[in-house]
């Protein structure tokens, strides 16, 4: 049985990408800084280890022994400028390398494919916030797969398309439940390896 960690996975989109894992029969574990975010129907099903991924040593714990990784971080709603989620990618990075793991999928942001004047305003500090993610995981030589959503949507799962350097741009939005699968499963399909990956829903045919 291969073991993932996740990290961010008391998220919309965590939280997902959990019971993805939980269904394809994978062993859990999750780093979390206060257990009473974790669901009660996680609880009996995953690994807690309590920690902060601004803590190198936290970290290193949380990855040691794991054959997998993913990256879900946020803010939740928070768009105040922050460094926490650069730093906690740094950590990650450099504990995977320390214990030898390689495979990571990482959850960033559509805006990222957009000229920096194109982002609205609002998500300035975040969309920089994800660019000094970006840099550290395309500078860790890791077998990243970088996965940049649109608008995270509290929907249904359905079809989704993918591609690789640019927004499909067929869509403005993601199921919760769709980005939470493929950040598992691009894991699993070595043609997603060292790529940027744009991912939206496949809009329905009328």
């Amino acid at each position: 049985m291969q073991k993932i960690v996740i990290f961010g996975g008391t998220g919309m989109t965590g939280q997902c990408a959990v019971k993805y894992a939980m269904e394809k029969g994978l062993k859990i574990r999750l780093m979390v800084r206060n257990e009473a975010t974790v669901p009660e129907a996680f609880k009996a099903k995953v690994e807690l280890v309590k920690g902060d991924v601004v803590n190198l040593a936290d970290v290193t714990a949380a990855v040691k022994d794991q054959d997998l990784v993913c990256v879900v971080l946020g803010t939740r709603n928070d768009l105040k400028p922050t460094n926490e989620l650069s730093i906690g990618m740094r950590n990650i990075v450099n504990a995977m390398k320390t214990e030898g793991i390689g495979k990571v999928s990482v959850c960033l942001s559509s805006f990222l494919f957009f000229e920096k004047d194109k982002v609205p305003k609002m998500f300035t500090d975040l969309n920089a916030e994800h660019g000094r993610m970006l840099d550290v995981v395309k500078e860790s030589e890791l077998e990243y797969r970088a996965i940049f959503p649109p608008h995270i949507a509290d929907e249904p799962a359905g079809e989704y398309i993918i591609t690789y350097d640019k927004c499909p741009g067929v869509s403005r939005s993601i199921s919760k439940l769709d980005l939470g699968k493929f950040l598992v499963e691009s894991l699993f399909e070595e043609k997603h390896a060292g790529k940027l990956i744009g991912i939206c829903t496949k809009p329905t045919e009328v």
